[in-house]
């Protein structure tokens, strides 16, 4: 076994070697812009875009002429939104979104808010995160353009009842986006099946390269149009100008179909692990809980919070093995996630939350290593806290008096 042991899966995913293999030509030999189009150069790269195109348009059930390459799901967010926002503008100023979405979709939400007068719903989310189909139905006006709903989240894993939303978004003649950065090539997606307008989604979460991701727009019933966020030579149908980058689109293309392939067998091979994890931290911890929907969740993801630790020593505890905390450092001050306290879960158990993230090169004897180091540093770390004797000897901590010096 290999230290340091990666299981931050959410963040980022190691380079598939069949990935790698697939774009080293186009940095070398194979190296034309793919808009010459007056030579073998560019002819070829050009094939080699197309070639992707259809790879990753399978994986998601569209057109490839639906896809529209950017630098990553944080552009094709801001494309989808500002883009719908400005194209439409005519017809109204309302969108709807979740408190629990990416920063990618809230931050720019936001500065919609600020910059353009644009309303915004933030719709609530039940204890296990998940968004209500009817929230959405009775938030919708006559003024709403937009629905924007993660199919996944990247904190907690939990599914969203992404076909339902997608089917009152039709009903009510409203576009549909959905940020599915954590969903696809994880678990099935179908594009047309769950009425999905617009799609952001990376290379970088499924195996590939970084730098280069994907906003699926719907060419028919209904045709989406959207404004460009940035001019240039009118590539990408126009929505997306700028050199497309032919090796990073070449490995995205790869990654995709691979996805397709073996996403079934991984899926059930990365679940039983998460549960083997799971389970094997539970039985020797007590005071341990899931953050997230119990089974509508994705695959490779597991969030805990264990009571009487602080995520960040327990981080610090465990520095061979790669985690991320539920708190983000945010400044001065250590806020715990927006994500958690969204599902009502307390400060003090959202401070103390860590999320598990297993992927496609995780390992069991990886596996078996984290739940021995896990139950020993929660174990030390609560064998240090006062807070975790005094509960043990039955004081209720939320009735006592803190003495303030």
């Amino acid at each position: 076994m290999k230290f340091p042991i990666y299981l931050d899966n959410h963040s980022t995913t190691r380079m598939d070697p069949r990935v790698l293999e697939a774009m080293l030509p186009y940095f070398t030999e194979k190296f034309g812009n793919a808009a010459s189009r007056n030579h073998a150069f560019g002819w070829e790269a050009e094939e080699a875009v197309e070639n992707a195109r259809k790879q990753i348009a399978r994986l998601i059930h569209a057109d490839p002429k639906e896809l529209v390459f950017t630098s990553g799901a944080t552009e094709s967010d801001n494309l989808a939104l500002k883009g719908v926002v400005e194209m439409y503008r005519e017809k109204g100023d309302h969108i709807i979104t979740s408190m629990t979405e990416h920063r990618a979709v809230l931050d720019t939400a936001k500065a919609l808010e600020t910059k353009r007068g644009l309303k915004v719903t933030y719709l609530p989310v039940d204890k296990t995160g998940m968004v209500s189909p009817d929230d959405v139905r009775n938030a919708i006006t006559d003024k709403t353009i937009l629905i924007s709903i993660m199919l996944a989240n990247n904190e907690i894993g939990t599914i969203n009842p992404t076909k339902e939303i997608g089917k009152i978004a039709k009903e009510k003649g409203v576009l549909f986006h959905c940020d599915a950065t954590q969903g696809v090539g994880k678990i099935p997606v179908n594009v047309q099946e769950m009425g999905i307008d617009l799609m952001s989604f990376t290379a970088h979460k499924i195996y590939g390269p970084k730098g280069v991701g994907a906003l699926y727009v719907r060419k028919k019933a209904p045709r989406v149009r959207i404004a460009p966020q940035m001019d240039g030579g009118g590539h990408e149908r126009g929505m997306r100008s700028g050199t497309l980058p032919v090796p990073l689109i070449v490995g995205f293309g790869k990654a995709c179909e691979l996805c397709e392939q073996e996403m079934a067998t991984e899926s059930v091979r990365l679940a039983a692990m998460r549960d083997r994890l799971q389970a094997g931290i539970l039985k020797e911890l007590e005071e341990v809980y899931l953050n997230g929907h119990p089974t509508q969740r994705l695959p490779h993801n597991l969030n805990l919070s264990f009571a009487y630790v602080e995520g960040e020593s327990l981080l610090m505890g465990v520095k061979e093995i790669a985690l991320s905390s539920g708190s983000a450092c945010t400044s001065a001050t250590l806020e715990p996630s927006y994500v958690l306290r969204a599902l009502g879960v307390g400060s003090d158990l959202a401070h103390s939350s860590i999320r598990f993230g297993l992927g496609r090169f995780s390992t069991d004897e990886e596996i078996d290593y984290t739940i021995k180091r896990i139950i020993e540093i929660v174990t030390k770390l609560r064998e240090m806290s006062p807070l975790y004797e005094m509960a043990k000897e039955g004081i209720d901590l939320k009735s006592v008096q803190w003495a303030v010096h």
